[in-house]
């Protein structure tokens, strides 16, 4: 990558560049346009501002609440938060753009904050990424209805009626291994004084219906469960409560946890 237009974080960009395409040999043209947009939107990363990647669905109606997040980002003072979708393409036939852009946006960003509703789409490639180095330490998720299922975590009936929920509409699992992990959900709740049962699971899950259950795969509740134990994890359930859960993503003027 050398031309004299170049930013003098040049080194920094090809090394984010060789992560995401593993060392791949960038042809001339390719080089340049990446300068090119390098040039235009890092900059706006490497200002005084905290800046805040979010990531999330750009579907109907998960759209509405990925943009609740950037908004209540926005809010704080001295704060820079985006979403992928609103900056340029490159325009790179060749190579995967979306890695590209993802990375070199991932690495300049202060903190990164992925919104989760679903085990499908984009968002899944990208809870991948941010969970492992060298994103995990400056990364924050808010996956909608997310429970883990161990006891020290139920608060209530409505949390072990939330795990259930999860067991029974995973499609991962048999109804062999649906009714076991139901079971052996009850037994848990009854030890931390929860006065449930694995008949009062199942008939609660099947009258709610699973028209508004958020299902998530087991390797997807692994992953939260990561950032939960280190304390970047905040589930929430209604769209009221995504106020709250952005709390937990620090404010401008603390530094990022990968820096200290």
């Amino acid at each position: 990558m050398a031309d004299p237009s170049v930013p003098p974080n040049t080194d920094e960009i090809e090394a984010a560049v060789d992560q995401a395409l593993h060392g791949l040999e960038l042809e001339p043209h390719e080089t340049a346009d990446i300068l090119g947009f390098a040039n235009e939107e890092l900059p706006h990363l490497q200002t005084p501002e905290t800046s805040y990647f979010v990531l999330g669905s750009y579907k109907k109606p998960y759209i509405r609440r990925l943009r609740r997040v950037e908004n209540e980002l926005n809010k704080r003072l001295s704060a820079y938060a985006f979403v992928m979708g609103d900056l340029r393409e490159i325009g790179l036939d060749r190579l995967p753009e979306f890695r590209i852009r993802f990375h070199l946006l991932a690495a300049y960003a202060d903190y990164v904050v992925g919104v989760y509703e679903q085990d499908a789409g984009g968002e899944v490639t990208e809870l991948g990424k941010i969970s492992e180095t060298p994103y995990f330490g400056k990364s924050y998720v808010l996956p909608r209805d997310y429970r883990w299922m161990t006891g020290e975590n139920f608060d209530g009936k409505a949390d072990v009626v939330a795990a259930a929920m999860d067991i029974y509409y995973n499609d991962d699992l048999t109804d062999d291994e649906k009714e076991e992990k139901l079971g052996s959900l009850a037994a848990e709740a009854q030890e931390h004084g929860i006065d449930v049962t694995k008949e009062n699971l199942t008939t609660a899950v099947t009258e709610r219906g699973d028209d508004n259950t958020v299902s998530y795969s087991w390797v997807h509740l692994n992953e939260f469960r990561l950032f939960e134990l280190h304390n970047r994890c905040q589930p929430w359930v209604e769209e009221s409560e995504l106020r709250d859960s952005v709390d937990i993503v620090p404010t401008p003027g603390r530094h990022p946890e990968w820096e200290e």
